[in-house]
C-alpha cells in the first residue's frame, strides 16, 4: 500500500512538473529571446513571421540561450523609441482608474445587496449575474452606441466607465460581504454606529482579501484587453502597449519580445504580491454565511 501511494504521489509529482515547464515555457522563451540581437532573432523566427500561408516550411528551433546576451532591444524600447513607453502608460491610464472605479462601486453595491434583501434586489442582483455571464464581445455594440450617443467615441472614457461598472466585481464582493454575521452589523447598529461606520469599520475590514481578489483580476484583465481599444479608442496615439502586442509586424520582432517583458512587470508583481489574497478571496466567495 505504502509503495503504491509513493508512486501515485511521484507519478502525480512528474506530471505537475511537466504541466508547470510546459506552461513556463512561453514566457521563459520570451525573456530569453528578449536578449537576443535582431539578427538571430530573424534567423531563429524569420521563417515564421515570413510565411503569408500560415504554413511554415521547415524546422524552427527554439533557443532558450542566446548565442551573445545584448541590451540593444530595451535600449531601444526605453530611450531610442518613445512611442512604446507612450503606449505603456495609456495602458496604465486606462486601468489604474478601472480598477480603483471597480472597487468603489463594487464595494457600495456589494454592501447594498448585502444589507437590503428583498424581491427588488434579488432580480437587480440576478441580472448583474446574467451580465457577467455574457462575454465581452456580446455588449460591445451597445457599448459603442451608447458612447457615440454620449460623445464619448474616441475617449479613454468610452472604456473607462464601463469597466468601473463591470458586473463581476459586484457579484464576488457581494458573496463575500455576506459571510459577515448579521449579529455582528445588529450590534454595531446598536452601540449607535451609522450607516457609513458600519461599512467603512466592518464591512470593508472583513472583505479585505476579496478586495485584493478584485484589484488583481480586474487589473490582469484589463491590462491584456484589446477589443475595446481598437473599436471605442481607434486613436492609435491613445491605445494601450496590449493592442500593439497583438499586432507585431516581422521588423519588430525583436523590439515586441522586450516590450512584452517589460508589459509582463506589473501583473506579474500584483499577482505575486497578492497571491495569497487572491486565492483566500475566490475560496472564500462560494459561501455564504447569513
Amino acid at each position: 500500500m505504502k509503495k503504491k501511494r509513493l508512486f501515485g504521489r511521484t507519478a502525480l509529482f512528474i506530471l505537475t512538473a511537466v504541466f508547470a515547464i510546459l506552461f513556463l515555457l512561453p514566457t521563459v522563451a520570451t525573456i530569453a529571446d528578449s536578449f537576443m540581437s535582431q539578427n538571430e532573432i530573424n534567423a531563429t523566427y524569420g521563417k515564421i513571421f515570413a510565411s503569408t500561408s500560415g504554413y511554415v516550411s521547415g524546422t524552427v528551433r527554439l533557443k532558450l540561450i542566446p548565442d551573445k546576451v545584448t541590451f540593444s532591444q530595451y535600449i531601444t524600447v526605453l530611450f531610442r523609441s518613445p512611442e512604446y513607453l507612450i503606449k505603456f502608460w495609456n495602458s496604465v491610464i486606462l486601468v489604474v482608474p478601472i480598477v480603483l472605479g471597480q472597487l468603489a462601486v463594487a464595494s457600495i453595491a456589494a454592501y447594498g445587496f448585502t444589507r437590503w434583501r428583498g424581491r427588488v434586489s434579488n432580480v437587480i442582483f440576478f441580472a448583474y449575474v446574467i451580465l457577467m455571464l455574457m462575454p465581452y464581445q456580446v455588449t460591445l455594440v451597445p457599448n459603442y452606441l451608447v458612447s457615440g450617443w454620449m460623445g464619448l467615441l474616441d475617449t479613454r472614457w468610452a472604456i473607462i466607465f464601463p469597466g468601473v461598472f463591470a458586473p463581476f466585481s459586484v457579484f464576488l464582493l457581494t458573496k463575500f460581504m455576506r459571510r459577515i454575521p448579521s449579529a455582528t452589523i445588529e450590534a454595531a447598529r446598536m452601540d449607535g454606529a451609522t450607516e457609513w461606520q458600519v461599512f467603512t469599520k466592518i464591512a470593508l475590514p472583513q472583505c479585505r482579501s476579496a478586495l485584493y481578489s478584485i484589484a488583481i483580476l480586474a487589473f490582469i484583465d484589463y491590462w491584456n484587453m484589446v477589443e475595446q481599444p481598437i473599436i471605442l479608442l481607434p486613436d492609435a496615439t491613445k491605445q494601450p502597449l496590449s493592442v500593439y502586442l497583438s499586432s507585431i509586424r516581422a521588423d519588430e520582432i525583436g523590439i515586441a519580445f522586450a516590450v512584452a517583458v517589460i508589459y509582463m512587470i506589473p501583473g506579474l508583481l500584483i499577482f505575486l504580491k497578492g497571491e495569497e489574497y487572491l486565492v483566500e478571496g475566490i475560496t472564500y466567495s462560494g459561501s455564504v454565511k447569513e
